[in-house]
């Protein structure tokens, strides 16, 4: 089969499925529901067939993987969540920056997890979950001043009430709990 087939046909593919792959729960992951984190190393949700089938990066759309790869972070997966973030066409986006970011930090890799924090904050100013994480990783490395700095930034965002800022909050405020 020639090239060009090949991806016309990959491409079709994406389009057929795109749509309907998505997370157990329905969805999100920027934190804003929770997602389904449950299937086997090197698959995701389905949520047309109602099952876990074989990551093919150069068939999901990125979303998709990018809300997984965010998913199995906050199952504690980190290494399959980097991994993931791996086959995005565009790993370069705020939000993948963020999700990296994270998986990277609760890997232990502080210094680096900020780095990318801090790229994903200059390609999106207003994204206040990264700013969170950008914070609880500065109160994790013991800088409180700079925490706080997150934290006003989060407030001129989405002000004292959004999740994100009280989440930065309880943990500047007690930072033995994160």
């Amino acid at each position: 089969m020639r090239p060009a087939t090949i991806f016309a046909a990959a491409f079709a593919l994406s389009l057929g499925l795109g749509p309907t792959l998505a997370l157990a729960d329905g969805g999100g992951g920027g934190g804003g529901g929770g997602t389904n984190a449950d299937c086997p190393r090197g698959e995701v949700y389905d949520s047309r067939s109602h099952k876990c089938v074989r990551q093919q990066g150069s068939v999901l759309p990125d979303k998709v993987l990018s809300d997984y790869a965010y998913a199995l972070a906050k199952a504690e997966r980190y290494d399959e969540a980097l991994t993931t973030l791996d086959l995005l066409r565009n790993p370069s986006t705020a939000e993948a920056l963020n999700y990296r970011g994270y998986a990277t930090r609760k890997l232990g890799r502080l210094d680096e997890g900020i780095g990318y924090y801090l790229k994903s904050v200059a390609l999106a100013p207003r994204y206040a979950q990264v700013r969170e994480y950008l914070g609880e990783a500065y109160v994790t490395k013991g800088d409180k001043a700079a925490a706080e700095a997150q934290l006003q930034a989060i407030q001129g965002i989405c002000g004292t009430n959004c999740e994100q800022y009280k989440h930065l909050a309880e943990a500047i405020a007690a930072p033995s709990k994160m």
